[in-house]
């Protein structure tokens, strides 16, 4: 719905724009019909994000295909990078070095195109909000740091892009102004730059933030302790001695542990202890697949300060140091 409302309004909003830029002539809301074109555009790479991350894991990929939301999401942020940021600041240059260039003047119209752009595009953004607030509560977080840096990319790209395009209204109306007021055309091209750059930055900001969950990695803090206290909780399990956490899509977890058992069971009984605990895991909502082994009775507790920290895996020398 988050992204489906945000196309829906970039199409309207771009549309507007447009002809309004064709009207008056003005650098600014030309900038703004880029922007605008670029993230409608963007929204239906996020709407393949969100249909390729959810089907269903097969034999070839175990791990499901939630790296995909990323991969789709990459390639909207692109987007937003190449079209947006790089058109505005073209051709807010271009306008600035042209002595000639000097809009139409019907300033109305534009006040009026930026007035309902951002009614519909704060109405996606408000769209954003409430379902980022939403899922923070439900993983006991805070909402910016929810948004900005959880596995959800959709939800991140839509919130930036329509926060950066409530900012570009904003500098684009100033803009405008500022040339009907002084007479100065620059204004207007300056604007388009600001835009432009302010595109850049949103942009570079979310290539970033997908990078970083495609090359993968593992995860601590809470979410390690939460798995840890899950396991602990088992009462066949006396401790856990390792254990690898990693985001392999939006809100799915990879889970990799070994964990010492209580008794001294015969093999086929430990198996079935571990694939139990395994299923009972794969039960919660956001972990997708977890594997367990057995530790050695010799190797410390995961709590133990001297045990190994999470990378070099079960029986390693040197994990915690």
């Amino acid at each position: 719905m988050t992204v489906l409302l945000a196309l829906i309004a970039n199409v309207l909003v771009a549309a507007a724009k447009t002809v309004a830029a064709v009207f008056t002539g003005s650098a600014a809301m030309f900038a703004e019909a880029a922007h605008s074109w670029a993230d409608a555009g963007n929204e239906i790479f996020l709407l393949f994000a969100d249909r390729a991350a959810v089907r269903p894991r097969d034999k070839d990929h175990p791990l499901g295909f939630g790296r995909d939301a990323w991969l789709w999401s990459l390639f909207a942020a692109i987007g937003v990078f190449a079209v947006g940021a790089t058109v505005s600041v073209f051709h807010g240059i271009t306008q600035l070095l042209d002595p000639e260039a000097e809009p139409a003047g019907d300033y109305v119209i534009n006040y009026i195109v930026l007035g309902v752009a951002f009614v519909l595009e704060g109405t996606s953004f408000l769209q954003s909000i409430r379902q980022g607030r939403k899922r923070a509560r439900e993983t006991g977080r805070e909402f910016l740091p929810y948004v900005l840096g959880s596995s959800e990319s959709t939800l991140r790209a839509v919130f930036a892009e329509d926060g950066a395009a409530l900012i570009g209204i904003l500098l684009a109306a100033a803009g405008i102004a500022l040339h009907q007021a002084t007479g100065i055309a620059a204004f207007d091209a300056i604007a388009s730059i600001l835009i432009g750059l302010l595109l850049a930055v949103v942009a570079i900001f979310l290539i970033d933030r997908n990078r970083r969950f495609l090359i993968g990695g593992a995860q601590g803090g809470k979410l390690r302790d939460w798995i840890i206290d899950l396991l602990e909780s088992r009462p066949e399990i006396d401790h856990v001695t390792y254990l690898h956490v990693e985001i392999v899509g939006p809100n799915r977890l990879f889970v990799v542990g070994a964990v010492d058992l209580l008794g001294d069971k015969p093999e086929h009984a430990v198996a079935d202890q571990l694939r139990a605990i395994e299923d009972a895991l794969e039960a919660e909502e956001i972990i997708q697949t977890v594997v367990l082994t057995v530790a050695s009775y010799r190797e410390p507790s995961i709590h133990d300060p001297d045990a190994l920290l999470d990378g070099d895996g079960p029986g390693s020398p040197a994990r915690d140091s």
